[in-house]
């Protein structure tokens, strides 16, 4: 008998490119049929066929609440009956930016856009603008968006398919990119040696998430910021997975690190359509109507997703969230790597507050080449037969896994128990 899962996917191929509207939804990498939901409440799911699934994708990353929070939906209902859109300034938005520049105080000014990948792309921008120098630095496996400039080796869904870099951008917009290894050091001191003079800025996720999760050296993190500040180039911290997910103030926070510019997404907007970016307070005064530097949106600043995004952020403040939430999210990875283990599988795994990552290597990657050499068909199959029972892991071997607040010890325990019958499975 056919799903109503196969049946929706199978119409939805005849309109919709590959059957879905982001591609890594497609389960291209790990095979199989996506699953289509229609409901979620905490840390549960449901899908067409009414099958519950415990969450551990988030809508990658933004439900650090859980699904359909009462006091953030009830913000969005408000909001929502006073109009969808107002393309003027609102009291919302001014408050929404006071709060960011309160709890990340390298945004000195933010300004608020509609996707992380609009808040990367006008960065870069401002970047070049104010600086007058062309040339990028990113690292390999780091996404930042499907801005034409930083589709070069890029990780998240170019990353799944095995497409480093894509099909309709011109050599011309990408000549300006320099690519380097992710915790290289010397690699990093090198470019700089050669092209300092000519590097605008260089953008990096400071924990990295499009290539499952690979946490930063010290060592790394400081020559970024020293590098930088000697060449007069710009550090971007990229937060759009990491801004309120690894910690109250951001992965920058944790590390010690003031970035010259940041952006941000998925928590920042509860859940809705919203990103922001901002920093040193004279680079973002290059920004239009005050300097050379255009940027613009109609929906930005949008009442309905800021609503949701003050109300996600009014309750990540309350005291402890970060400690439970980073402690849930220990629980989950060291029970996960215990099971792989038990069974004999070479399995191992990390986590940043509400992030983690899980890998069939002996040791977590600290690399992009690391990553590529754990075993992808391994993690394949286990993602199936934890989908089976009822756990929904990030549909590829590499994208990072979320925790909310709404993941309580029964939600763990059901997650460790299947773990164990599933990596028993895939043992045989």
């Amino acid at each position: 008998m056919t799903s109503r899962n196969e049946s929706l996917f199978a119409r939805s191929q005849r309109v919709i490119p590959g059957g879905v509207n982001s591609p890594v939804r497609a389960f291209k990498s790990v095979g199989g049929v996506p699953v289509f939901f229609t409901r979620g409440r905490g840390a549960w799911l449901w899908d067409v066929d009414d099958r519950a699934y415990i969450d551990y994708v988030g809508s990658w990353g933004p439900m650090i609440l859980g699904h359909a929070h009462p006091e953030v939906v009830q913000a969005v209902q408000e909001a929502a009956a006073g109009s969808l859109s107002f393309g003027a300034p609102t009291e919302r938005e001014l408050e929404m930016a006071e709060l960011l520049t309160t709890l990340v105080p390298s945004m000195e000014l933010v300004r608020l856009v509609s996707s992380g990948t609009e808040a990367t792309m006008s960065a870069i921008r401002l970047a070049r603008g104010f600086t007058g120098r062309n040339v990028i630095v990113k690292f390999e496996g780091c996404y930042h968006g499907h801005g034409d400039a930083l589709l070069v080796k890029a990780g998240s869904g170019a990353l799944t398919f095995g497409q480093p870099s894509s099909a309709g951008v011109p050599a011309e917009t990408t000549q300006h990119t320099l690519v380097l290894d992710y915790n290289d050091v010397p690699g990093l001191e090198r470019a700089f040696a050669e092209r300092g003079d000519d590097i605008a800025a260089v953008i990096l996720e400071p924990v990295a998430g499009n290539m499952n999760l690979v946490r930063p050296t010290d060592a790394f993190m400081q020559a970024l910021r020293t590098l930088t500040e000697r060449s007069g180039s710009l550090l971007i911290f990229d937060e759009v997975m990491t801004g309120f997910r690894v910690g109250l103030t951001g992965a920058q926070g944790l590390f010690g690190i003031r970035p010259d510019l940041t952006t941000l997404g998925k928590v920042v907007g509860g859940g809705m359509p919203l990103g922001a970016f901002g920093g040193r307070r004279d680079i973002m005064e290059r920004l239009a109507p005050l300097g050379p530097v255009y940027q613009a949106g109609t929906l930005s600043g949008n009442p309905v997703a800021v609503a949701a995004g003050l109300a996600t952020l009014r309750l990540v403040q309350t005291p402890g969230f970060y400690d439970r939430l980073s402690e849930t999210t220990r629980t989950l990875v060291s029970g996960l790597v215990e099971a792989g283990r038990s069974a004999g599988a070479g399995f191992s795994g990390d986590c940043v507050g509400g992030m983690f990552g899980v890998f069939f290597s002996d040791e977590p990657p600290k690399t992009f080449a690391e990553v590529m050499r754990a075993d992808k068909e391994r993690f394949n199959r286990f993602f199936h037969e934890m989908l089976d029972r009822g756990v929904y892991l990030a549909p590829s071997a590499f994208e990072a896994g979320f925790v909310s607040a709404a993941h309580g010890e029964d939600e763990i325990r059901k997650t460790l128990d299947a773990a164990r019958d599933a990596f028993g499975a895939i043992a045989r």
